[in-house]
């Protein structure tokens, strides 16, 4: 059986020293592509062509088997229909080949039998010692070191330090096109395919050892084998190494999570979104983002300080920037008084200093006012990097570029700059080798092509740079449940394994609750009206009531709720009167009536968590109470929260002002609030896989009074 697949045991598929075209043939446009490329990359007299008739193809003797060869071959090729792909893998691993990349479809793409047909090509592989990439997908170029074992035509023969993941081959070339003009320039483009045995995980993994490599774009349709991904994830953070996401499709839970409301606020898309958060995954929606952004990302690497400082040519340019900020919530700071004053001395009269810094027609006089503002600008405590705007030209005119001066202006002032800046052009214009000429004229090592794209590409590194910074020295704060206990050392109490299964009633709910030290209103089960009249005279004032059964998830939407009631016979009537009403629904089991003390002012809060069938449990919180779905305010994170990671989803809502106190009501006592929803996440977590989903909704922030009004737990074995 094949080993693990280590970086190490992917080093000879990715950079093999000799390849085998296994189905080479003069009528294959995939065949006479990927030999073309081979040869133009050098590769030619390790290159070996397999055809089974041992017919001339391209120009070239070949031989019947790989057998034949009769030399060391690191990667096959396989070009066979899937008929034949068992045999032809049979017959590489017989000449000593690991590794095998599949481009055959019709796998676990095409339904039940094409699912199964692929179980039985990783069997085989796995039974060779074979290690594959595929199926369902057209190869992958290393550009630095020259191997192109791809059929995608137009590869550039030059480097870069980008790497490319797709796992559409045919939305590939497009992307690799648009990284040539964009200067996104690559390392390694890989086409993943079906991801049979080889995952987007795995090749992250290997990539993050990859010093050629400093950031890395991928296209992805869904993440098979998440743990993996996360652990490549993970080690890309602390290695400083920004990935950047393409994620398509979205999807709502199964239906089993939606019983409760944080069902319905959890979906696979909403989920990914919020475990690429926690892992410091750039996640963006196009391809021109994800492609400029990487660039960007591999150029200038970590940012000091999210702070943008703009130095311009135009005036309209700097609204534009402004405006796209504002849109996407990047910083343009305020620069400070040092700064100010420094500008002030070299600026014009008539122009005006602030950020974003419009340098005026006075620069086409002194260009070297565009170095001065630099280096001026680059020094501001508050910028992290500085995106100077002027124009380059695409294409020649045969004549010297007339704006040359003022490219190596710009050059200077990043030479001289306290911090990293980059050339924005005004406009979404190809890179080409003349460009790329004057630039190495100005020593401008890249350009971003468009002010959207500019903020787009520097807002998501800073979020980058801020959200990893903790990783580099080491595990990220949430990376283990230990990190994130909300009281390390405290145990949480749960029931036995064999107690956590069938439906429970929210009295059982509150029991678990309070366990494990989360606060829970005061209550009641009352199982008559006279004990129900009882206890709300004992609470002394208005009252909820509400149906205990284990059937019954959305007490409201069957009558099971009253709330304010008050009296003793105003209680009794609401026992009969939701008894009543529950039991008219079939198959309802009665236990009584919950009595707590109304609670009424402050804030309700939705915590709740639901397990993902790929990423484990995912905590939500939100505003509304019972309006938590029509309001929609909510934020996800993967489990574990640590109460800091707590008090940030908060503060991350849309109605965050709310638990501030607004209009006479009491401030929430965020620390305390963000200790009991870490401890929600802390009770989840210990309550293993057996539970589906836990939900407190309302939970009751009045100040510093804290209290779950309402519970719901479906456990997985129901």
């Amino acid at each position: 059986m094949a080993g693990p697949i280590t970086p190490q045991r992917l080093a000879s598929l990715f950079r093999p020293r000799s390849v085998a075209l296994v189905g080479a043939s003069d009528k294959s446009n995939f065949s006479a592509v990927t030999y073309r490329n081979l040869v133009e990359f050098g590769h030619a007299d390790r290159t070996y062509l397999v055809n089974r008739r041992g017919a001339e193809t391209h120009g070239r003797p070949t031989v019947t088997s790989c057998a034949a060869i009769g030399e060391p071959v690191d990667v096959a090729f396989m070009m066979v229909p899937q008929a034949g792909t068992l045999d032809a893998l049979s017959d590489a691993a017989a000449a000593g080949i690991r590794n095998a990349v599949v481009l055959s479809a019709g796998y676990g793409e095409a339904g039940e039998a094409g699912r199964a047909a692929q179980a039985e090509l990783v069997a085989h592989a796995e039974s060779l010692d074979m290690v594959l990439l595929g199926p369902n997908q057209l190869g992958f170029a290393n550009f630095v070191h020259r191997t192109p074992v791809t059929p995608i035509p137009g590869l550039p023969h030059e480097s870069g330090p980008v790497a490319l993941l797709s796992q559409s081959g045919a939305s590939s070339s497009a992307m690799l096109d648009f990284a040539g003009v964009a200067g996104a320039d690559l390392s390694y483009m890989v086409t993943l395919g079906n991801e049979a045995m080889v995952t987007a995980g795995h090749v992250l993994d290997y990539l993050v050892d990859d010093e050629h490599t400093r950031a890395i774009a991928i296209f992805l349709e869904t993440v098979r084998d998440p743990a993996v991904f996360r652990a490549a994830a993970r080690r890309a953070a602390a290695a400083g190494k920004p990935i950047v996401a393409l994620k398509a499709g979205s999807s709502e839970l199964a239906a089993r999570t939606a019983a409760a409301h944080t069902g319905a606020l959890v979906g696979d898309d909403r989920t990914v979104d919020a475990v690429f958060r926690d892992l410091g995954v750039i996640r963006v929606d196009s391809i021109e983002d994800m492609l400029i952004t990487a660039g960007t990302a591999a150029r200038l690497g970590r940012l000091a300080r999210p702070g943008i400082g703009v130095v311009s040519i135009s005036g309209g340019a700097c609204d534009i920037l402004a405006d796209r900020a504002d849109d996407l919530g990047a910083e343009l700071p305020a620069f400070a008084p040092a700064t100010v004053q420094a500008l002030d001395a070299i600026m014009p009269s008539y122009g005006t200093v602030h950020n974003p810094l419009d340098v005026t027609g006075a620069a086409i006089i002194d260009p070297t006012l565009f170095t001065r503002a630099i280096e001026a600008v680059s020094a501001d405590p508050g910028v992290g990097v500085v995106a100077v705007v002027n124009s380059l030209p695409w294409m020649s005119d045969g004549r010297p570029y007339s704006g040359q001066v003022f490219a190596d202006a710009i050059g200077d002032g990043m030479q001289n700059a306290a911090g990293p800046v980059v050339y924005v052009n005004q406009v979404l214009q190809p890179i080409t080798a003349y460009t790329r000429e004057v630039m190495a004229r100005a020593r401008v090592p890249h350009v971003i092509p468009g002010l959207r794209q500019a903020v787009v590409a520097l807002h998501n590194l800073a979020w980058w740079s801020d959200a990893t910074r903790d990783a580099v020295s080491g595990t990220p704060q949430a990376a283990t449940p230990q990190a994130a206990t909300s009281q390390p050392g405290t145990p949480v109490a749960v029931p036995e394994a064999s107690a956590r299964r069938g439906a429970w009633s929210e009295t059982a709910a509150r029991a678990l609750l309070t366990e494990a030290g989360i606060p829970v209103v005061p209550g009641e089960a009352a199982t008559s009206a006279r004990q129900a009249a009882k206890a709300a005279a004992g609470f002394g004032g208005p009252v909820a009531m509400k149906v205990v059964s284990p059937d019954v998830l959305h007490k409201s939407d069957i009558g099971g709720v009253r709330l304010g009631v008050t009296g003793d016979e105003a209680v009794a009537a609401a026992y009969d009167e939701i008894t009543t009403a529950a039991s008219n629904v079939p198959g309802t089991r009665v236990e009584g009536v919950l009595v707590s003390p109304l609670r009424s002012g402050g804030t309700e809060l939705l915590v709740g968590v639901v397990r993902d069938p790929d990423w484990g449990p995912v905590l939500a919180v939100a505003l509304g109470g019972v309006f938590v779905e029509v309001l929609g305010d909510s934020a996800l994170s993967p489990l574990p929260v640590s109460p800091v990671r707590a008090r940030a989803l908060l503060e991350s809502l849309r109605g965050a002002a709310l638990l501030h106190g607004v209009r006479g009501t009491p401030p929430a006592d965020l620390d305390a609030l963000a200790e009991v929803v870490a401890r929600v996440g802390d009770l989840a977590l210990a309550l293993g896989d057996d539970l589906e989903s836990l939900e407190i909704n309302p939970l009751h922030v009045s100040g510093s009074t804290i209290e779950a009004l309402d519970a719901v737990i479906t456990w997985r074995n129901a």
